[in-house]
């Protein structure tokens, strides 16, 4: 009862923060906190030597399963394995800064604020989790809407447009993904004689080459869009500069990341054939994607539009790894999704810390001040080093693994690759200059960071130190098992290694 537990309670937490506003203004985000931490505490128990043990190599140790609408073969089912663990993880540690960071931002409608935020986690929660198809796409346009509101209500002067944009992009996108999941249900029933939505049931069901192949490109768009691929990525710079800084965080931090994780969890183990004929025309996105990413990362003087751009860059090296098809490349993706979530997090707080002082992003207003806020900038020159891959911090262990494993299948696009490497190391140091050296274009008086604050950062800088040092807690989590050895085609994915062939084994908790 874990799993349903998990998002019942934040969207009952939600529901709770919006009422307790009308007691006192200040209840939603302690109610908001609460739940969160009480759920990473549950995750950290989850990750504990005795549960580590049950949950490494991709088996699933945790689920829940019971009929919705058996009528037409849709259950309640989720399950838990080492990927979604990260992932829930991930989550809950995201979803706490998020709150700390809101904690003085958000002055108006607090209550429904925490509500959309509680239930966009809840959203992605489901996504993270969710093993019937019907109930995974019901979790991902259930993360649309609350996003939609964040942006919407509490963002800046364009806000409306850039959830306008945001919703249109993300939603259009998934009604193609529901097509292909209505597409892949009647395959399947006509086949095996038993209409149901369960993932389990659909892997290895036999598809024409044709019809693999257009089903895949229902779930790839949706899956690319959120991602984002270029040239499919432009609403993602203006949802980051018009979205509050809570906003920000969930987006990079946790959003692009359920579109990582369909590639990994839906895509490839459904579609192998597929996967494999698109795999050029998808690795040679991922490579424009830093290339492009970098380039305009570089270019801007926001700084929220700045980091958004390196979003898409770093998103690259996921679409360079997934269908490099490698156990090497797909341990980098999985290091790439949390370390990036937990960097390019910490860059977009640091931004919001910077526009509550100084009411600007734009960096060419900015300059020399390190010497009033030392602590900030030590915090910066982290992040801006994690961004460029600096080793000893997470963010290169995810990038060279993903290219280790990405040279194994094409070395021109690995080559072009790493030139973004190069790009993002000017980017990176383009922002510890323009904002923290240099001399200064404008006096301000600023206060370093607070006690709060400092309590946000701290432990994201511990996080970023400790994957880039010990990556081995978070590769044991998605270790493959034993490698099958009769089975024609086998593809790697979040640690398991699926057989295509044959139905049942160790990869199905039911």
């Amino acid at each position: 009862m874990i799993l349903p537990a998990l998002i019942i309670f934040l969207l009952a937490g939600g529901i709770l923060a919006w009422s307790a506003e009308k007691i006192n203004a200040s209840y939603p985000k302690w109610i908001a906190l609460a739940v969160l931490a009480i759920y990473l505490v549950v995750m950290g128990s989850l990750w504990s030597a005795e549960n580590t043990t049950a949950l490494t190599g991709g088996s699933w140790k945790v689920h829940f399963m019971k009929p919705w609408i058996p009528q037409f073969g849709v259950s309640f089912h989720l399950a838990l394995d080492g990927l979604s663990l990260l992932m829930l993880l991930l989550t809950f540690f995201l979803g706490m800064a998020a709150v700390l960071i809101s904690w003085k931002e958000i002055q108006n409608r607090v209550g429904f604020f925490y509500f959309n935020m509680l239930w966009v986690l809840a959203g992605i929660s489901g996504v993270f989790l969710a093993m019937d198809l019907f109930l995974f796409y019901f979790f991902w346009e259930m993360m649309l809407i609350p996003m939609y509101f964040l942006i919407g209500i509490w963002g800046h002067e364009n806000r409306r447009y850039a959830a306008y944009k945001f919703f249109i992009f993300t939603q259009a996108s998934g009604l193609l993904m529901l097509l292909a999941v209505l597409g892949m249900y009647f395959v399947h029933g006509a086949t095996a004689g038993e209409y149901t939505f369960d993932y389990f049931a659909w892997l290895g069901t036999p598809l024409s080459t044709q019809t693999g192949r257009w089903l895949m490109l229902g779930f790839l768009a949706a899956f690319i869009v959120k991602l984002p691929v270029v040239p499919f990525h432009s609403w993602l710079p203006d949802a980051h500069a018009e979205a509050p800084t809570a906003g920000s965080v969930i987006l990079a931090g946790l959003l692009l990341k359920t579109g990582a994780y369909g590639l990994i969890r839906f895509v490839v183990p459904l579609f192998p054939e597929a996967s494999h004929y698109f795999a050029p025309v998808l690795m040679g996105l991922g490579v424009l994607g830093i290339l492009y990413g970098a380039i305009l990362a570089f270019a801007q003087t926001d700084i929220k539009r700045l980091v958004a751009y390196t979003s898409v860059s770093h998103m690259g090296f996921v679409m360079l790894g997934v269908f490099a098809f490698n156990e090497v490349a797909m341990k980098g993706v999985v290091m790439q999704m949390i370390t990036h979530g937990i960097s390019t997090g910490a860059l977009f707080i640091l931004a919001g810390v910077l526009y509550e002082r100084i009411h600007t992003r734009d960096i060419n207003h900015m300059g020399g001040f390190w010497p009033q806020v030392p602590f900030m900038g030590t915090m910066g020159l982290v992040f801006a080093m994690a961004s460029l891959g600096l080793p000893g911090l997470g963010n290169f262990v995810a990038e060279i693994l993903t290219l280790l494993g990405a040279w194994q299948a094409n070395h021109t696009l690995t080559i072009l690759a790493t030139v973004g490497l190069v790009a993002a190391t000017a980017y990176s140091l383009r922002i510890v200059q323009k904002i923290f050296l240099g001399k200064p274009e404008h006096h301000y008086t600023l206060p370093d960071l607070s006690g709060r604050e400092k309590l946000i950062l701290v432990p994201l800088v511990v996080a970023i130190v400790w994957l880039g040092l010990f990556p081995q807690a978070v590769m044991q989590q998605v270790d493959q098992p034993a490698k099958a050895g009769t089975a024609q085609t086998q593809v790697t994915t979040s640690g398991l290694l699926v057989n295509q062939h044959v139905k049942g084994g160790e990869h199905d908790p039911k």
